[in-house]
Parts: structure tokens; C-alpha cells; sequence
């Protein structure tokens, strides 16, 4: 069976954090201005497509932790010579399979080339199964963030009250000289204090800001640091929805529906730094699911008032829970889906979508979600994608909006 998107494996086994193949002048595939880097050489990259026998990539945040965590892929490759086992001394690759290499998958689609994924390798699990002819290595990689959690961060260069947490974003990562080329920063909606000059991870600094801001910090399928500033979170619910059902749109092969508790939050003690605690409370939230309650400190917000605004912010957006849809699955073989197919290629974080099921009995249920989780499940004759599906990260009445601007239901944002 043929897979509806060309895909492609492209290990690097040059250092450094850089994704894309040098600019080579002359060169038809890597001599594209735009396209290639600048490079002192040219880079060692191997196609590992056609001995790749299964793709499994997990990106996106966890509901329950409230957090974006760092994106994961494993890729299994059969290898019938032996060239990546690491002990070979008689491997092209001999010396050359170190830790924190570059793998990118990219699947080609209607003339359109759409990554998946790009990190860096953490592991290869070599493995030589008793009795069988061919041994496979499977390499596993993580996206940037695992390079942020093991860096450490101390004093932030050029930072001080007053920064936009947008700009203080740029000023940790260039600390760490992650390539401007691989950022995409919001200016972001709030200003942050001065930076604590306190030992901690790059990653846990960059989780700060973010926190302060109330917005979202991730990494994209290219290898791009995303930054998105409040307003941006919470107004892309407005936009567009692309619509599944199984009926005139698009169809899906599985869903996850949930009702618990685990989402919600009704009292928030938030602190920032040299400031008091300030709680917030939803006490008719307590009345009818008993305490949940989040706690905060180290916040970078200038002033008490807007933690207190962010707090705010925080239990109106979770102080209440509903039948929700966490999950849907799509499956890429379907006939005729084309629509199917873009989708799983396009959407990402924040995207909205839109999902209705009908149940035993006839009941419906319908919601207006964004995406923010990624999984891809390929193997030669399958290809599985399934979005994690929530409501926004905060909500935010938007005028116009028949999602986030009714009147008397939808939270007015700071």
C-alpha cells in the first residue's frame, strides 16, 4: 500500500544546532538562496528513507502539567550491513554516531513539502534479534527543548526591567547562541522585571517568561522556537476552523472523550519575585468540585496588580469542566482524503478545529477546540495522526467571535 505523502528521513551528522543543508553555488538541490545555510563546509547527511521501517513522533503539551514538553521521534531502521552499529569499525559511520546528531522528517504532499519533525538524537538502541538475519537500530531524538533543560543560565545579558517578554525571550536564547535564523518571538503583552540572576536550566528561565505572560512557548516541527504572546493564544480560537465529522467533512477514525476533574483549577496562589502572594478564588467552582489549587512563585511581572490579573485569568479560564474531546485520530489511508491528509500535514499548535460526534441514542456533541498536540504513527503501509484537542489556553472575549464573544459566557482577558 502507498503512503498518500512522500516521506523523507535526512540524518545530520554535523554538530551543531543548525537545521538545512549548506548553500553549495551551483548546486540545483543545495544551492537555493533562502532555502540553504551558510556553512564553513559541507554538511555529512545520510537518507535513511528507504531502510526506515516505522516513525513514531509525539510533540505537544501536556494537559494535565499545564506545560509544553520537549517533542519526541523514534525511528527504526533495518540495517543489513551493519553500518550503524556503533562497534562496527568498519562503518562509513565509524566514530561519526554521536549523541545530539541532526534528524528531520519531512513529508512531501501535492508539491508542498511539510516537516514533522527535527531534533536532535538522544539515543540509539542497536539490537541484533536472536536468530534473525537483519539487526535495526532504532534512533530516538528530542527537539530543542532537551538542549534548553541541559543548559544552565545564570546572568541574562542585557536584560532589565521593563523588557517586553517577547524581547527577554531573544536575550536567554542568545545566551546560549541558538541561531536567530530558527526563532519565531512575539513581542509579547506584558513587560517583565529585571532578570533574578539566579542559577537555572535555559529551558526552566524560558518557561518563566512564559508563565508571566500567559502564553505559549514551543518548538515547531522545522526546529523554530515559537514564542506567542497572550492576545495571539487566545484570539486564534476566532479564526477559521477546519471541521471534522462523519458526515460532510472531514472524517476521523477515533476520538477520546473525557469528563473528569483533571483540568480544573479554582484557587491560585501566585507570587512574583520580590513581590506578596496573591490568591484568587472561584468559590462557586469550590462548592461544586471541592479545591484544586495552583500554586506559583519566581513570576517575572512587574507589578502585583497583573499577577493578580493573570491569576485571574488563570482560574476563569479552568475554574469550570464539561464533556471534553482531548484526542481525535485520523487515519491517512482513508480513501478520497485529501482534505484528511492536509490537515494532518498542516495543522499545529493553536489551530482551531472544530469536531462533532453523534452517539448511541443520537445525542451530538460539538466543540470548538486548538490543537496542541502532534502525533504521527507511520509505518510502510499505515500512517496514523491523532491532535490533542483543548480549549484555549485562556479565554478571551473577541468581538464577532460566535466562539469567544458571547456575551455573559465568554472571560474578558487583561
Amino acid at each position: 500500500m502507498t503512503l498518500p505523502a512522500t516521506i523523507k528521513v535526512a540524518f545530520d551528522f554535523s554538530s551543531g544546532p543548525v537545521f538545512g543543508l549548506p548553500l553549495t553555488l551551483g548546486d540545483p538541490e543545495n544551492g537555493i538562496l533562502g532555502v540553504n545555510v551558510l556553512a564553513a563546509s559541507a554538511a555529512f547527511v545520510v537518507d535513511l528513507t528507504d531502510s526506515t521501517t516505522s516513525i513514531k513522533i509525539n510533540r505537544g503539551r501536556d494537559l494535565i502539567q499545564d506545560q509544553f514538553n520537549a517533542g519526541t521521534c523514534t525511528v527504526r531502521v533495518l540495517d543489513e550491513t551493519g553500518a550503524w552499529n556503533p562497534q562496527n569499525t568498519s562503518s562509513p559511520f565509524y566514530g561519526l554516531l554521536q549523541p545530539l546528531r541532526k534528524i528531520r522528517i519531512s513529508a512531501e504532499y501535492n508539491g508542498t513539502l511539510h516537516y514533522l519533525f527535527s531534533g536532535y538524537t538522544s539515543e540509539y538502541r542497536y539490537t541484533f534479534p536472536q536468530n534473525e538475519e537483519i539487526a535495526y537500530v532504532d534512533i530516538i531524538a528530542s527537539d530543542a527543548f532537551n538542549l534548553f533543560n541541559k543548559s544552565a543560565v545564570t546572568t541574562v545579558s542585557g536584560a532589565s526591567a521593563g523588557d517586553a517578554s517577547g524581547t527577554r525571550i531573544n536575550q536567554i536564547l542568545d545566551e546560549i547562541g541558538f541561531p536567530t535564523g530558527q526563532r519565531s518571538i512575539d513581542t509579547g503583552d506584558s513587560t517583565v522585571q529585571a532578570d533574578p540572576g539566579t542559577l537555572r536550566s535555559v529551558l526552566s528561565a524560558l518557561k518563566d517568561v512564559e508563565f508571566s505572560e500567559f502564553g505559549g512557548l514551543y518548538m515547531s516541527a522545522g526546529g523554530d522556537v515559537i514564542f506567542r504572546e497572550r492576545t495571539d493564544a487566545y484570539e486564534t480560537i476566532a479564526g477559521t476552523p477546519t471541521v471534522f465529522d462523519q458526515g460532510a467533512n472531514i472524517n476521523y477514525a477515533g476520538l477520546r472523550l473525557a469528563f473528569d476533574d483533571k483540568l480544573v483549577f479554582n484557587v491560585a496562589n501566585f507570587k512574583r519575585i520580590g513581590g506578596s502572594m496573591v490568591q484568587v478564588i472561584d468559590q462557586p467552582s469550590i462548592d461544586t468540585y471541592f479545591p484544586h489549587t495552583i500554586t506559583k512563585e519566581n513570576l517575572l511581572n512587574q507589578t502585583d496588580a497583573e499577577v493578580g490579573s493573570l491569576a485571574r485569568a488563570y482560574i476563569a479560564s479552568r475554574a469550570k469542566t464539561d464533556i471534553r474531546i482531548d484526542a481525535i485520530t485520523l487515519d491517512l489511508l482513508t480513501p478520497n482524503y485529501d482534505a484528511g491528509v492536509t490537515a494532518a500535514l498542516t495543522l499545529d499548535f493553536f489551530s482551531p478545529v472544530q469536531i462533532t460526534n453523534t452517539q448511541p441514542g443520537g445525542s451530538t456533541i460539538t466543540k470548538t477546540l486548538q490543537v496542541f498536540g502532534v502525533q504521527h504513527d507511520i509505518t510502510p503501509n499505515s500512517w496514523f495522526t491523532t491532535f490533542t484537542t483543548s480549549e484555549p489556553l485562556i479565554d478571551g472575549f473577541i468581538l464577532g467571535s460566535s466562539v469567544a464573544g458571547i456575551l455573559g459566557t465568554s472571560v474578558l482577558a487583561y
